[in-house]
C-alpha cells in the first residue's frame, strides 16, 4: 500500500491543475502536463499535455506537445504531436498539429493542418 500512495503522490506533483471556478488572466508557461477546469484569458505554452475540461474556456493561443479538448478554446492551437477534440469541444481558431482526432459532436471553426511539427525548445536571438 505504501508504494501505491507514494506513486500517486509523485504523479500528482508533476501535473498542474487549474480548478473549476478559477480564472487566470495572463501568459502561462508550463514544463509539465496541465489540466484546466477553470478559465484562462491569455496564451499558454506547455511542454507536456494540456487537458481542457468540459467547463473550461481558454481565450488565447495554445502551444503544446499534446492536447485533449473537452471544453471551449477561442484561439489558435499549435500542437507538435496529437490533438484530441472530444464531442463536447468547441474550437474557434486554426489548429496546426502532427495528428488530429475529432469525435462526432465536436465543433471547429477554422483551418486544420495535420502535418505540422513545432519545435518546443527554440531560442530566439535578436
Amino acid at each position: 500500500m505504501a508504494k501505491i500512495k507514494e506513486s500517486m503522490a509523485v504523479s500528482a506533483s508533476t501535473h498542474n491543475i487549474l480548478a473549476a471556478g478559477t480564472h487566470i488572466k495572463g501568459e502561462i508557461n508550463a514544463e509539465e502536463d496541465f489540466r484546466i477546469d477553470g478559465s484562462i484569458d491569455g496564451n499558454i505554452h506547455c511542454k507536456g499535455k494540456i487537458i481542457v475540461g468540459t467547463s473550461s474556456t481558454i481565450t488565447g493561443e495554445i502551444r503544446c506537445t499534446n492536447i485533449e479538448v473537452l471544453g471551449k478554446v477561442d484561439g489558435n492551437i499549435f500542437c507538435s504531436e496529437n490533438v484530441f477534440l472530444r464531442a463536447t469541444s468547441t474550437v474557434t481558431g486554426n489548429v496546426k498539429t502532427g495528428t488530429i482526432e475529432i469525435e462526432i459532436g465536436a465543433a471547429v471553426k477554422g483551418d486544420i493542418n495535420s502535418h505540422y511539427k513545432q519545435e518546443m525548445n527554440t531560442t530566439t536571438i535578436i
